[in-house]
């Protein structure tokens, strides 16, 4: 079973970044590209085993391969945001690991706290902006995972009136279970960018610490 980075797409899109974030200092470059190659092969891995095309050339088809790297953003954008915040800003720097997990603490609590009769939306309001507040002033995390971090954290705003919409329809009337399976299914993606950032902080505390 092949890797989704072996993929020739996924190969030309990551040597194009490498090529034009040529002026970034070694480390920082590889930390990008190690960011890429997990977001990549996370948003691939259930695509494994298809061959959509039928020819045998790869396991993925190019198709859902190119959906994936539009969603990523072309070489050009990721290394022009990569270049300007390399200088205007210091690389991102490890932090505490109490403090990191705070901040993905409140990132994934909105949506639980709906379940709270009476004050669980405003509350799951206050620890969203609580959440966002404190991402966007934490060193571990550049400016790219950061707006991605944040449609994580704000994406329950379109999901959960979405799905419960759909599961209105499709039971005849919104219910309480429905409307506790619509958020429990937003959760996903905040749970998803929690663990992304998660990750990315733990790997440059390492390399600190090294």
């Amino acid at each position: 079973m092949s890797s989704p980075l072996s993929h020739p797409l996924v190969r030309t899109f990551l040597s194009s970044v490498e090529r034009q974030t040529a002026a970034l200092p070694a480390a920082w470059r590889e930390e990008l590209l190690e960011d890429l190659r997990e977001e990549i092969a996370a948003a691939l891995a259930d695509d494994l085993g298809e061959d959509p095309a039928g020819d045998g050339d790869s396991a993925i088809g190019a198709e859902r391969v190119r959906q994936v790297l539009d969603w990523i953003g072309t070489p050009e954008e990721i290394a022009a945001d990569a270049l300007a915040e390399e200088s205007g800003s210091l690389p991102p720097e490890p932090e505490d690991a109490g403090a990191t997990w705070v901040t993905l603490g409140l990132a994934v609590l909105p949506v639980p706290l709906c379940l709270v009769p009476g004050v669980g939306i405003p509350l799951g309001l206050v620890a969203a902006l609580g959440a966002l507040v404190r991402l966007w002033r934490s060193a571990p995390w550049a400016r790219r995972e950061k707006r991605q971090a944040t449609l994580f954290v704000l994406s329950p705003l379109v999901t959960v009136p979405v799905l419960a919409v759909a599961l209105s329809l499709a039971f005849d009337g919104i219910s309480a279970p429905s409307f506790v399976a619509s958020l429990l299914i937003a959760l996903t993606l905040p749970v998803v960018g929690a663990i992304r950032l998660a990750r990315s902080a733990a790997r440059l505390r390492e390399q600190a610490g090294a």
